[in-house]
């Protein structure tokens, strides 16, 4: 077997998969606006582990915007301090996110949660047949994104596309602009396939920084961890502005710094960009409107903020998928981790 083939084609399978995902929001989206409306939930609760928590920080934050009462937090911190997220009295919704549906701590956060916050649970995963999905009270799962590699690629962003539907839901927008995405994630990684596989293999560059606001940090924490999974390269993320006070310490010539710019404060975070340019790092500028930075990722200016946070993502898989390549690592099999974690006595 060929290191990472098992990981380059999920990552090329996400457009097929998109739309078998926003095929799997629809048949639920009766039943889901019923149970949303109906809640009035003093606050919506979403968790998961390792990248799902990313993706929590990414949905809760769509949430918020959507009109919700969201925050985001480890499902092992829902475990072990429940008494610090959800206070009594409260009717709280509990939104889980985990790719096998099967990961300990999220499994006994569910449970602990049903027998003390007394809420319903969205379950949304890859496997509908998971102790996960059998215990929440609402699942919506996309069977079809699971994978045979260990770090998360198709997994993660399928269920960002589901958890984009739901806020965009919540918030009463229409979801027709979502239609396009399948079509989309396929020009980007045809579009820029070169200047990718250019930056992963660049041997000039040891040190990665991929900066991002507002929903766009969850992703860009999501982008590091495939980075140090897949290629066991040094690499960070920090809130956009937030870089400035410390970390940039660490920019110079050794440096990408990847800046995932957002629709509402693209001209504060493009100064960031420019300062570390001026210090020597490599820059990569990814948003709708990436400015004049030579290395650059352009996304549809048309499609609504909260359909683009997903489309950050095909590019970044990419680069670290190119960076494994070159410095010898297997991207399939990430150095002593494993697809799911199974712990006793938690």
């Amino acid at each position: 077997m060929v290191a990472g083939e098992h990981t380059l084609r999920e990552i090329f399978s996400q457009p097929q998969v998109w739309a078998e995902s926003l095929a799997a929001f629809d048949l639920q989206d009766p039943q889901l606006q019923s149970l949303l409306e109906a809640g009035a939930f003093d606050q919506v609760i979403v968790t998961g582990c390792g990248s799902t928590y990313y993706l929590a920080l990414t949905a809760a934050r769509l949430l918020r915007k959507a009109g919700s009462n969201a925050l985001a937090c480890p499902a092992s911190e829902l475990l072990l301090h429940p008494e610090s997220i959800y206070l009594p009295g409260q009717r709280s919704l509990l939104l889980s996110v985990s790719r096998s549906g099967s990961t300990t701590e999220t499994v006994r956060a569910l449970e602990q949660f049903q027998a003390n916050a007394g809420g319903p649970v969205i379950a949304v995963s890859c496997d509908s047949g998971s102790p996960l999905a059998r215990g929440a009270d609402f699942v919506i799962a996309i069977d079809a994104a699971q994978e045979k590699s260990v770090a998360q690629t198709r997994s993660f962003s399928s269920m960002a596309v589901v958890l984009q539907q739901l806020a965009a839901l919540l918030g009463g927008h229409n979801l027709a602009g979502s239609r396009r995405l399948p079509a989309l994630c396929r020009d980007l990684l045809a579009d820029y396939a070169d200047l990718v596989q250019s930056l992963g293999q660049n041997d000039a560059i040891s040190k990665f920084f991929f900066l991002g606001s507002d929903a766009l940090y969850g992703i860009a924490c999501e982008a590091m961890l495939k980075m140090k999974e897949m290629s066991l390269s040094y690499s960070e993320a920090y809130h956009t502005l937030e870089f400035r006070h410390g970390p940039m310490s660490m920019v110079g010539e050794d440096s990408l710094v990847v800046g995932l710019l957002s629709p509402e404060a693209a001209r504060q975070e493009q100064r960031v960009l420019k300062e570390m340019a001026a210090m020597g790092a490599t820059v990569l500028a990814i948003g709708q409107d990436p400015g004049p930075h030579q290395r650059k990722i352009t996304l549809p200016s048309d499609l609504p903020a909260w359909c683009t946070p997903v489309l950050y993502l095909p590019a970044l898989q990419m680069l670290a998928y190119q960076r494994a390549i070159f410095t010898g690592c297997d991207p399939d099999q990430p150095h002593q981790l494993s697809a799911v974690v199974s712990l006793d006595n938690i």
